[in-house]
């Protein structure tokens, strides 16, 4: 039997990605001014790979990495980089490697370039494009920052509605037009150029010349207006499965489509961007952001912290009299607070997402209330049982455990309502659940934790 070669990437046998041990090389032959070096190292390499490695080097670092390669940033790289780095790198950059680094890319990926950048640098940008290219842009850009039509393509490969699959092939094979790099169906169109039906190039390829386009379409077919929300589009997509979206203009003339890919990009970006929130941190927090644009962005929530948390203190002093009658108190409130945060910061989680995915509506906003709030009373019950027996062993004081046992229920049940509630009124009020919601959950969990073990210890206990 002949032995098979290994055909295995010796570049990297440990994981995708950038190693240690590749990074310590890129800026080993970036030290010595090796242009060769860089170029045989970096070319192989995939885009995003090639993003990453700038994005974890220092800025003296890249911008002696751009100087030594020249020319080796083109366009998939500069859309794959932390947005907080383009203008960086495109500073860095010719106006001739400029235009050679986006003249190859998407009408999408040119809109997400330049919508971030300086006008003068999305000048730069745009004289560098074709006009066709340049006139798509401008139109996309037009749109609202979230819409369909700023995020979608213009690149498309359309057909009349009448035609069959041998004309349709042999459109595909001619030389008079160019087509996307990479596109997924054919969208029939009518004479009026309102999209009717795609059918995938994998139905074309199976069914015979003679078959009409018409009768081989994808049920999936929707259309989605350039005004409309791209999460929404992007929901819509991942909910039924589609592979494009076309997306048309107030007349229902098709002028774009949203595909799988971008899609799912932007999901997942919305999902990061809603962790991040969640923690009360705004913007992108790229470890690329500098130490002052970190400082400024975290600022105003930890202040709204402060003040909440002045406000959980104010409900403290008002039991004074209360703690030093009894110091066992001082001792146990955390935990009552502590298990109520916690198990709002669950249900909030939950419902934050929720409303992301759109899976909680006015249809079912007061089961999934009620259901936060049973979750809340039965964990509440099976750990006041355990704080309450803990209580009487601790201290000695069996009234003492029945008072941290009543509180934790009460918290518990309050931190699920206020979990879910929370984030449902702050969207009905416009504002972001996922930024603003952590402050109000802690907060009133932490009032009602005090107050509730405070004052029933001082009506009980003293």
């Amino acid at each position: 039997m002949t032995e098979q070669p290994d055909i295995r990437d010796d570049q990297d046998d440990e994981a995708f990605g950038i190693t240690d041990a590749l990074l310590g090389d890129v800026l080993a032959a970036v030290d010595a001014g090796d242009e060769a070096a860089v170029d045989a190292i970096l070319d192989p390499l995939h885009p995003a790979d090639i993003a990453h490695l700038i994005e974890l080097i220092d800025g003296k670092k890249r911008t002696a990495l751009l100087r030594v390669w020249q020319g080796g940033v083109d366009g998939d790289v500069l859309s794959e980089l932390d947005e907080n780095l383009r203008e960086e790198v495109i500073d860095a950059l010719k106006p001739a490697e400029l235009a050679e680094a986006v003249r190859d890319l998407d009408s999408d990926d040119v809109v997400d370039l330049v919508e971030t950048l300086e006008e003068s640098q999305q000048e730069a940008v745009l004289d560098a494009l074709d006009v066709s290219d340049r006139i798509a842009v401008e139109r996309a850009l037009s749109y609202p920052e979230e819409s369909a039509g700023r995020h979608m393509q213009s690149e498309l490969v359309r057909a009349p509605d009448y035609w069959n699959v041998g004309e349709a092939i042999d459109y595909l094979r001619s030389d008079d037009h160019t087509l996307p790099e990479q596109f997924y169906h054919l969208i029939l169109v009518d004479p009026r150029m309102k999209a009717v039906g795609y059918v995938t190039l994998g139905r074309i390829l199976a069914n015979r010349r003679d078959v009409k386009l018409v009768d081989i379409v994808e049920d999936s077919f929707r259309t989605f207006h350039v005004a409309q929300d791209v999460e929404e589009v992007a929901q819509a997509i991942n909910h039924y499965h589609m592979i494009t979206a076309p997306v048309v203009d107030d007349d229902d003339r098709l002028v774009g489509v949203i595909t799988i890919d971008d899609a799912m990009a932007f999901l997942e970006e919305e999902a990061e961007e809603d962790i991040m929130r969640l923690a009360g941190v705004v913007g992108d927090g790229s470890l690329s952001d500098r130490v002052r644009e970190t400082a400024k962005q975290r600022f105003p929530w930890l202040a709204v912290n402060l003040v909440t948390a002045i406000f959980a203190s104010m409900v403290i002093s008002l039991f004074e009299e209360t703690i030093a009658g009894l110091v066992a108190l001082a001792v146990l409130m955390p935990i009552v607070a502590s298990m109520g945060g916690n198990a709002g910061t669950q249900s909030l989680t939950v419902a934050v997402r929720a409303l992301a995915t759109r899976d909680l509506t006015g249809a079912n906003v007061w089961r999934v209330i009620r259901r936060e709030a049973l979750v809340g009373l039965i964990n509440g019950a099976i750990f006041a049982v355990v704080m309450g027996i803990i209580g009487v062993v601790w201290f000695g004081t069996p009234m003492l455990g029945v008072v941290i046992a009543v509180a934790m229920v009460v918290n518990m049940v309050v931190a699920g309502l206020a979990g879910t509630g929370i984030p449902i009124v702050l969207e009905k009020l416009g504002v972001d659940p996922a930024l603003a919601s952590g402050a109000f959950v802690t907060t009133v969990t932490d009032v009602v934790g005090f107050f509730a073990f405070l004052g029933l210890a001082s009506a009980w206990l003293l």
